[in-house]
């Protein structure tokens, strides 16, 4: 018989969560409703988490662990400061957007996920303007752009504006394309002429 590893069986409750979350919202969403969604009992799904708030803190988690890396992927790929910017923001969205934005229980989620996570957020959001200010630094020390500001300073102000983008209730399309502008105009700001 084939052991599923510990990786994935966690894999399969944090999916199985993120839809739960999404369907019923997260108070109204039962351990029992996690663990039917990843096919096993709920005193096995007990030997992975104690609760939901550890399973809302592993998504919280795992968000800015992807966020991180695909963002600082995105920034470091080819093609125009814009072009790598609108990447970036569609990378540092990733899979929590789309629940957010369309599920009827987003802003339950968001606020839920914020004050059970608010050290996780904050970590999360301060390795994100890290990533942002290191390839600002990287870019203005190559020439290709020019700053008026410390890249942290502007990293913080591009964390700041997509934070602000991401409202429940919003068409996920509308968001992509409010992001894409934002790196249009960030982009094209930020372009040595």
């Amino acid at each position: 018989m084939n052991e599923i590893s510990p990786d994935t069986k966690q894999q399969t409750i944090l999916q199985a969560a993120m839809t739960a979350f999404a369907s019923y919202g997260f108070r109204k969403t039962s351990m029992d409703d996690i663990a039917r969604g990843a096919n096993m009992s709920r005193p096995a799904l007990y030997t992975h988490f104690r609760n939901k708030k550890a399973i809302l803190r592993s998504l919280v988690e795992m968000h800015y662990d992807e966020a991180a890396s695909q963002v600082g992927q995105a920034l470091r790929s080819e093609g125009s400061v814009s072009m790598r910017l609108h990447r970036a923001f569609v990378a540092q969205a990733g899979r929590m957007a789309d629940m957010l934005l369309s599920s009827p229980h987003g802003m339950e989620l968001l606020e839920t996920g914020t004050g059970a996570a608010l050290d996780l957020v904050e970590a999360g959001e301060a390795r994100l303007r890290d990533v942002y200010a290191d390839w600002l630094a990287e870019e203005m020390a190559a020439g290709r752009i020019d700053l008026r500001k410390s890249p942290h300073h502007v990293a913080a102000t591009l964390t700041s504006a997509l934070k602000g983008l991401k409202k429940p209730g919003t068409e996920l399309q509308d968001y992509l394309s409010a992001l894409e502008t934002l790196a249009v105009l960030v982009g094209q700001g930020l372009a040595i002429r």
